[in-house]
């Protein structure tokens, strides 16, 4: 049976019993969706009075089409394949059903369930496919294990970045400054162009950010950190803290203060402060193989992001499903821009 949720601690409170989990389940995150102009479902699947699984609904309506986007969901209590096909075969025939009304043409979904060969066949039994492009969130990310001391810690990185962070520590110039002022999104904004600029991508804008911060905030759940040299920005990040996990959402930094190593003593400063919130576990938000995708756009931060220690985790490819023939012209157009941008 399928409910829609309308209160927060009901909400929150199932995904605290979940063990896989990412602050775009979160209620804050339907409330950014909302802020935006997008049209949300929070959905949950019960079963005998019992909620067993929610998912967070969001309607994307884009040039190439009108679409479902569940991203890091459905979340679960029970992560058997057969408590994960009960909840999402549910999922999706109450989506079929409004897509009706709502003109969506398909449902895309990356759940954060451990890519194996029985969660690709499960998928592909109640009809999803490969999404030719992802969900605007990571497939793979690289965590951190912080519940031990900070001497730990230390010892645990690789020893060029422990070194950097050292010597950033003795650098007289350099400071990190912590913020929960909306308006300093505007300093984050002229840092991330500058990067966008640099590196050819297109970043999020100033309205998402801000945004996104301003709601999190609102629950104490972010921070901007910005490093500075001297009396100027060099390095900046947004840090997402919620329900015991810190996530590195955002970042930009200065290339004319490279030699410095800034961001690696902001890093550190960011994974001490989520240790004073007590959080467990430090998410560096997405991941790619350097070796193996030495040319893809993640290649170069995750090797950054190593150096910190953690593991890696790796999740299911975003799925399709789609619910009209008009998807296919979507599904053809997503898949020739995934091969220009060299995705």
């Amino acid at each position: 049976m399928i409910k829609k949720i309308t209160e927060k601690a009901e909400w929150e409170g199932f995904l605290k019993q979940c063990s896989e989990k990412s602050f775009l389940n979160s209620w804050s995150w339907g409330e950014f969706q909302e802020a935006r102009g997008s049209k949300i479902w929070r959905l949950g699947v019960e079963s005998n009075s019992q909620l067993q699984a929610i998912a967070l609904v969001v309607k994307i309506k884009a040039r190439r089409g009108t679409f479902f986007l569940i991203q890091h969901g459905p979340n679960v209590l029970d992560s058997s394949v057969d408590a994960k096909r009960r909840s999402l075969e549910s999922i999706s025939k109450e989506l079929a059903g409004i897509a009706k009304k709502e003109r969506a043409q398909f449902i895309r979904l990356n759940p954060l369930w451990e890519r194996n060969s029985e969660n690709q066949e499960l998928l592909k039994n109640l009809g999803f496919r490969m999404s030719p492009m992802h969900a605007n969130a990571y497939e793979a990310t690289w965590k951190l294990d912080i519940r031990p001391s900070e001497e730990e810690l230390l010892k645990g990185m690789r020893k060029t970045t422990r070194y950097l962070i050292r010597q950033a520590q003795k650098n007289p110039d350099i400071s990190i400054i912590k913020s929960a002022r909306l308006e300093d999104a505007d300093v984050f904004e002229k840092l991330s162009q500058e990067v966008a600029l640099r590196q050819k991508f297109s970043p999020f804008s100033r309205r998402f950010t801000k945004k996104e911060f301003e709601i999190f905030a609102g629950d104490g759940q972010a921070l901007w950190f910005f490093g500075k040299h001297k009396e100027e920005i060099a390095a900046a990040a947004l840090v997402i803290f919620w329900q015991g996990s810190a996530y590195y959402h955002q970042a930009a930094s200065v290339a004319k203060y490279t030699k410095f190593s800034i961001p690696y003593l902001l890093q550190w400063e960011a994974i001490k402060e989520a240790k004073s919130r007590g959080c467990g576990s430090y998410d560096f938000w997405g991941y790619t193989d350097p070796k193996t995708n030495p040319a893809h756009p993640w290649a170069g931060p995750t090797l950054f992001k190593m150096g910190f220690g953690g593991q890696k985790t790796e999740y299911v490819l975003t799925q399709d499903h789609p619910l009209s023939l008009l998807y296919w012209p979507i599904y053809v157009f997503e898949k020739i821009r995934r091969a220009r941008r060299g995705l």
